[in-house]
């Protein structure tokens, strides 16, 4: 290997502009300047693996017409941060003031919208198997990476990860792992037949996914322009059933983005009965 691969090569403002814009064409997401050296973080290894040299050569490759390389870029450029029971006020009000208002008739469906890693819709499901619904239920994780899709449905984490998951949901659903699996969780049978994950881009239409009773959609659209804010919100609403719940992170709000949603607490928003389209 040459000495120029040895060190992290540097991006320029032109190919880190280039990389931006493919990334807020085909997620949404914006880069702001100032998140270069994030970028170079996540791609440097993957140029020393392709044996490029600098990130000019990389923005061509990202061009090609099968879009691999654009797709493994998405992968390790999306932000997969979460844990379980993050923000637990929201899993609160899923367990004492939804679930109990769900009337039996037909299944409960959550949509863990940008499931990232799986932790968010483990934690529901954990919740549901608590307090399950009338009428049965079942969640939908989703997520813009295949490869983080791919690790939500192993369902294995660090055993660090279960600090706040209540000692007796530990003990019910998750398995200590042995040998090659020490230091290790993994989620229960009981736990995995009720989630399924799979992967879909937030930017494209996915009413085939049906209609939902709650979509958790959080810590995402902080990285959306308004624009794209307001197209998302426009298509989610669209999947809520009547008196159904959106739900975004405590650090986001709708003020400003126009729907038939409904604050009915904090970061928790409800489609009221009688107008969906």
């Amino acid at each position: 290997m040459t000495g120029s691969l040895e060190a992290p090569p540097e991006i320029t403002g032109a190919d880190f502009a280039a990389i931006s814009a493919l990334l807020q064409q085909r997620t949404g997401i914006r880069l702001q300047p100032g998140k270069e050296t994030l970028v170079m973080g996540r791609l440097s290894r993957r140029l020393r693996q392709l044996g490029i040299a600098g990130y000019d050569e990389y923005v061509r490759l990202l061009h090609a017409p099968d879009g691999r390389e654009l797709r493994q870029a998405i992968d390790l450029l999306t932000t997969n941060e979460t844990s379980f029971f993050r923000e637990p006020q929201h899993f609160d009000y899923l367990r004492d003031v939804i679930v109990p208002a769900h009337r039996p008739g037909r299944m409960f469906r959550l949509w863990s919208a940008a499931s990232s890693s799986g932790e968010e819709a483990y934690t529901a499901a954990m919740v549901l198997l608590e307090r399950p619904p009338a009428g049965g239920w079942e969640i939908l994780g989703t997520d813009i990476s295949t490869r983080i899709v791919t690790g939500a449905r192993r369902g294995l984490y660090p055993l660090e990860s279960a600090g706040r998951i209540p000692q007796e949901l530990l003990r019910r659903y998750w398995l200590k792992g042995r040998d090659e699996y020490a230091g290790l969780m993994a989620a229960g049978s009981t736990l995995r037949e009720r989630v399924a994950f799979q992967h879909a881009n937030l930017l494209d239409d996915l009413s085939d996914l049906g209609l939902f009773d709650v979509i958790m959609l959080r810590n995402v659209m902080i990285y959306f322009d308004h624009p794209t804010k307001v197209a998302l919100v426009a298509r989610l609403q669209k999947m809520l059933y009547p008196e159904g719940h959106l739900v975004v992170s405590l650090s986001e709000t709708l003020n400003g983005i126009p729907s038939r949603l409904r604050m009915v607490s904090p970061s928790i928003y409800r489609l009221p009965a009688g107008t969906r389209d």
